[in-house]
């Protein structure tokens, strides 16, 4: 007698991950805006929609979304304190913020933020963006933090190298450059190089700044 044998069904379910999202702007159409772009990607879903801080506070808190897009220049609603909410209560968002202006992203960096991105770039760009966000990248928008050269484009967004993850991982926790060379096997003038370059790219100007947004940052983008 022949033993029958069952075939168990393959998983060919390949439905990308939905990175759920809460959204911040005082200006209804815009949010409206932002929200269509996102619907229309198969990897994010919207799942709250807020006009001030303490909606996205109770948002955040309820739905623990994947990710938090705030505007940043709205006097009610900086995102700094969602941040502080965000890191107090080890909750698992990335919070990223939307600038429609020159600005010092330090702040926003030194309390963990995942990015800070131009509010007039493109929504391609915005989508490819923020999937690098959550790819575990954290980026520095050259744009936010300058003037934009007249028909320089709007993907002048740049990410942190693992390099450099590696050293501000490092030097936040006190070493030295020739303390940090050692750990990396590099010279201590590479790690001056790469420093010059983080610092460039989180317009920031000195080393304890930076140690702090080293102990802020994400562990995933370590």
């Amino acid at each position: 007698m022949v033993a029958s044998t069952s075939r168990v069904p393959r998983d060919t379910d390949k439905t990308p991950r939905r990175n759920s999202v809460v959204i911040g702007d005082r200006n209804p159409v815009f949010l409206c805006g932002l929200a269509s772009v996102l619907q229309t990607e198969d990897d994010f879903v919207v799942v709250a929609s807020c006009q001030d801080e303490t909606e996205c506070v109770e948002a955040i808190r309820s739905h623990s979304p994947s990710l938090a897009l705030l505007d940043m220049s709205l006097a009610d609603l900086s995102g700094l304190p969602v941040l502080a909410v965000v890191r107090t209560e080890a909750l698992p968002t990335r919070v990223v913020f939307l600038s429609s202006s020159a600005t010092d992203p330090a702040t926003a960096f030194s309390m963990g933020a995942s990015g800070v991105l131009p509010k007039d770039g493109t929504p391609q760009s915005l989508v490819r963006w923020l999937r690098q966000i959550m790819s575990g990248q954290q980026l520095v928008p050259r744009a936010v933090r300058n003037t934009r050269v007249r028909g320089e484009p709007d993907e002048s967004v740049v990410a942190l190298t693992a390099r450099e993850g590696q050293i501000i991982e490092l030097v936040s926790t006190g070493l030295s450059n020739r303390e940090v060379g050692k750990r990396l096997h590099i010279s201590e003038g590479t790690i001056k190089v790469h420093l010059h370059h983080i610092f460039q790219k989180l317009s920031i100007r000195n080393r304890t700044v930076l140690a702090n947004i080293g102990r802020m940052r994400p562990a995933d983008s370590r």
